[in-house]
């Protein structure tokens, strides 16, 4: 596809989340991660550490039951949500009863690190994706059972009814089965897939690789921040959560996907400064975006990221 004359290059940054000093939990969203299974606890844990650290004022991460023990004993800043289990240690079809209940309060949504796959989860996926009222954002496997249910996505498309901001975040192999294609394709046509697929399925795509391309289908950033230390595991979930957790705090999907993955990449970049690229790991993320946010607020001006009154 040729690149449409219309595609707005967006090279600035928005602006943070306010943060009001009368503020209190509820008031910087509550995110729920559904995400793990049996043997992948830890990218469960880092999704939740990746939205603690973006900010969220209550992050709740939803697992099998079997591994709560394990991702409860990583962070207590975080609550956990016991799912059922199938057979193999993930989540079950049982699990969508629990989830309805605990959506009633959350303010968005993160899935997919780590939960494999399963008919069960396809299930649960879709119905995640197509009928939760909620923003969200969807990556690993959530993008892996959505590639094999296309009706799911093509449903979003002919939708002409407002539709809940959704997130995607593949790397060029998760984006070439989401298009049915291959690597080298996505890799040579990088920008204008991920503009067609954006504006086709009105959603937001953070297609993650060296430079990564954040797009709706109208605008488009190119992320300036990271380095080959994070091409490692686990560094994606990190980003989920915290892109999550800036949709929580009502940004809006294009400028919460930009401001997640310009900070994701600064932490790293942060961390192999101290570290070294091939030390790191994707736990150091959560440690340096601190950091990273501190940069961020003093380049804008922002100490703290309240707005001006």
């Amino acid at each position: 596809m040729n690149r449409s004359p219309k595609l707005q290059r967006v090279k600035s940054l928005p602006s943070p989340p306010a943060r009001p000093e009368d503020a209190n939990k509820g008031t910087f969203g509550r995110v729920l991660v559904v995400a793990g299974s049996h043997g992948m606890s830890g990218a469960a844990c880092l999704a939740g550490l990746g939205a603690l650290r973006g900010g969220a004022g209550l992050v709740t991460v939803a697992s099998p039951s079997g591994i709560v023990p394990i991702v409860a004993a990583v962070e207590p800043s975080y609550l956990t949500l016991p799912l059922p289990e199938d057979a193999t240690g993930k989540i079950a079809q049982a699990a969508r009863t629990t989830l309805e209940s605990a959506l009633a309060s959350q303010t968005t949504i993160a899935v997919g690190p780590g939960l494999g796959q399963s008919p069960e989860l396809a299930g649960l996926v879709r119905w995640l994706f197509d009928a939760v009222d909620r923003p969200g954002v969807f990556d690993a496997d959530a993008l892996n059972l959505l590639s094999a249910h296309p009706a799911t996505l093509k449903s979003r498309a002919r939708r002409s009814d407002p539709v809940p901001p959704r997130v995607l975040t593949p790397h060029p192999g998760e984006f070439a089965r989401l298009i049915a294609s291959d690597i080298p394709t996505v890799e040579k046509n990088r920008e204008s897939l991920s503009v067609q697929f954006a504006a086709e399925h009105k959603l937001v795509l953070v297609l993650k690789g060296h430079r990564t391309l954040i797009t709706d289908g109208r605008r488009i950033a190119v992320n300036s921040t990271g380095n080959s230390g994070m091409a490692t595991g686990g560094c994606g979930d990190v980003l989920t959560g915290l892109i999550a957790a800036l949709l929580g705090q009502k940004m809006p999907a294009f400028e919460a996907a930009q401001l997640g993955a310009y900070l994701h990449g600064l932490a790293g970049d942060l961390a192999a400064k101290s570290i070294s690229e091939p030390a790191l790991v994707a736990s150091d993320l959560t440690r340096w975006l601190g950091m990273a946010w501190l940069t961020f607020l003093r380049q804008t001006g922002r100490q703290t990221g309240r707005r001006p009154r």
